[in-house]
């Protein structure tokens, strides 16, 4: 935290030396040709569709799931949010979902990867869309990428899937800086376009080297707390493997990023919350901030498994600096949900 401490007594709060220190990690870890950092996901969300050169007016696709921000801004930007509904069994859309999007007008998609769960990114790039990845809960996880004879051809990290990508740092993101965002792009094209606007941005817009160096840190020690926090959802895993509820389905070898631990419930929400508070154990809604949450009902009047999902699903406490016996804890409640 040394460079957070230096920020405050040199007061170079403003962005400077320590934001372009934060981009450069996140460069090598994000394998990404070009990024900026600032304020918020929304203005990150903003620069990513002008580089796309997307006209007011044109319908864009988002998650029910997503974070209510995304329907906000694209509303504030002129832009006509297309809200879609989402697979069950993984709570993010897939290639048929957003091919639907795409018959009803969808002209490109921003893809929340939702409690760190990607889809079947092949089959969506196929979609030939042009696609925002917002990889706030996602970052870090990565997956084979296929040739078009379903070959294995190499790894590839989350953020380099679509044109551009969006990493939250916000408050439960997996990567958080007390606010603010990172939008990138992986490849040297895309990168063009979009650092025309980035070098343009305005000083309010970029974010202030206090918060680059709390970010730094975070991504600094993103490896270690990975690793906790997966040693922490198998032990969570097997635990469920008890009852009767459900997990969301997903890729336990790196494929994934265990950003929290959602369970989708069998019983009331309002039941096991309670049963878990006499354990002194704090639950809340997995999706209580997200588009089906708080966006308007006649944009998510077709999204059934969505409503279900938020109705239904609970996140359970998966931090990395959880005590041995706070974590058994939550596995001794979690195997015993009413």
């Amino acid at each position: 935290m040394d460079a957070v401490l230096t920020c405050m007594v040199d007061e170079k709060l403003g962005p400077g030396a320590i934001n372009a220190r934060f981009i450069q990690l996140i460069k090598e870890t994000c394998t990404c040709d070009g990024a900026a950092a600032v304020r918020s996901p929304g203005i990150a969300l903003s620069y990513a569709l002008k580089a796309l050169a997307v006209a007011p007016g044109t319908p864009v696709m988002i998650s029910a799931l997503a974070p209510l921000w995304q329907y906000t801004t694209l509303e504030s930007l002129g832009y006509v949010p297309l809200v879609l509904d989402v697979d069950e069994a993984t709570g993010v859309v897939n290639a048929d979902i957003v091919s639907l999007g795409m018959v009803a007008g969808g002209k490109v998609l921003v893809l929340h990867e939702t409690n760190g769960i990607l889809p079947d990114m092949d089959a969506l790039c196929a979609l030939n869309v042009p696609i925002v990845e917002d990889i706030s809960q996602s970052v870090g996880a990565s997956l084979m990428s296929h040739d078009e004879n379903g070959t294995p051809h190499r790894e590839k990290r989350t953020g380099t899937f679509g044109q551009y990508a969006i990493l939250g740092l916000e408050e439960h993101d997996v990567i958080t800086a007390g606010g603010g965002a990172v939008v990138m792009a992986a490849h040297r094209r895309d990168w063009q376009l979009l650092k025309q606007y980035t070098d343009a941005a305005p000083l309010i817009d970029l974010l202030p080297d206090l918060n680059s160096a709390l970010g730094w840190v975070q991504l600094k020690e993103y490896g270690r707390n990975e690793a906790v926090r997966k040693e922490l959802f198998q032990l969570y895993h097997r635990a469920c493997a008890q009852g009767r509820h459900m997990l969301f389905l997903r890729d336990m070898e790196g494929g994934a990023t265990m950003a929290n631990f959602p369970v989708v419930l069998s019983s009331a929400y309002g039941d096991v919350q309670r049963y878990a508070a006499k354990k002194n154990i704090e639950v809340r809604r997995a999706f209580e901030y997200s588009v089906v949450a708080g966006g308007p009902e006649e944009r998510c009047v077709r999204c059934i498994h969505a409503k279900s999902l938020y109705l239904r699903t609970a996140l359970f406490p998966l931090y990395p600096r959880l005590s041995p016996a706070q974590a058994a804890q939550i596995v001794k409640v979690l195997s015993s949900l009413p």
